[in-house]
């Protein structure tokens, strides 16, 4: 399909998805939604590619929230549509994907912004990166998996407090709560996270989507994490990966995963 909201580019075996609407701050609106989970399953089926940045255009914003004139006038049914189709498209679409995707949050991340970068396997944020979940100010909660995510990564009780004052954490606040892994000058923002991804596309692509498995499988109702892990674990041993880390470490050289 044709992009008219993202821009894909491939640098060797990384991949930077930006999302490019700048004159809305990169509101999430339905067309980006698909346009997103399009590219994310593209790359996804690329085995050239080992990992996946994710950023906003300009230096405001990474994402400032979804497009509200959308769905102003939805009705409770819509509502709950609107919620559970945009979970399967993307939310849950990359928090699964078996290829590592890192948040480039490079400015405001509010709302569905946010929500965004938390579904990514992790985050990196510029010094001026603002986020927050200000759904309540709007007489609606996070419906894009931020009630769940948000706790998971945070805490319960930080997590209530940000939902229900809908304030704003700088990106200082973000890391010393576990939001975000690292905090970077935004002009160094995408460099610094493809030096993390230039280390991730070293190692065996087929146990790191076994490893993104096991650690989802820890926060989904009714899975037993432990179980999962043991599973994966045991099925990398079938694997061409196993056999040449396995056998590069007995010789004393570097992997070479294909």
């Amino acid at each position: 399909m044709k992009m008219e909201n993202i821009l894909i580019e491939k640098q060797e075996n990384i991949a930077i998805v930006t999302i490019n609407r700048p004159e809305k701050l990169n509101a999430l609106n339905k067309a980006t939604i698909l346009e997103l989970h399009e590219g994310f399953k593209m790359l996804n089926e690329d085995a050239t590619i080992k990992a996946i940045i994710i950023t906003g255009s300009g230096e405001k914003a990474f994402v400032a929230g979804a497009d509200i004139s959308e769905f102003a006038h939805f009705s409770e049914e819509d509502g709950g549509k609107l919620a559970a189709k945009g979970q399967e498209l993307l939310f849950d679409f990359v928090e699964n994907l078996s290829t590592p995707v890192i948040a480039a949050v490079n400015g405001f991340a509010l709302g569905g912004g946010l929500e965004l970068a938390m579904a990514c396997h992790f985050r990196v944020a510029s010094d001026n990166a603002r986020m927050g979940l200000p759904e309540v100010t709007l007489g609606v909660i996070p419906g894009y998996g931020g009630t769940q995510r948000l706790s998971q990564l945070v805490g319960k009780g930080r997590a209530m407090e940000m939902i229900m004052t809908a304030g704003m954490i700088d990106a200082t606040a973000a890391k010393e709560s576990g939001l975000v892994n690292h905090v970077v000058a935004q002009a160094d923002l995408i460099e610094f996270t493809k030096g993390i991804a230039s280390k991730i596309v070293r190692n065996s692509s087929v146990a790191i989507s076994k490893a993104i498995q096991a650690v989802n499988a820890n926060f989904k109702d009714g899975v037993n994490g432990f179980e999962v892990e043991i599973e994966n674990f045991g099925a990398c041993f079938g694997t061409e990966h196993f056999k040449e880390g396995t056998t590069a470490f007995l010789e004393k050289r570097k992997a070479n995963f294909k």
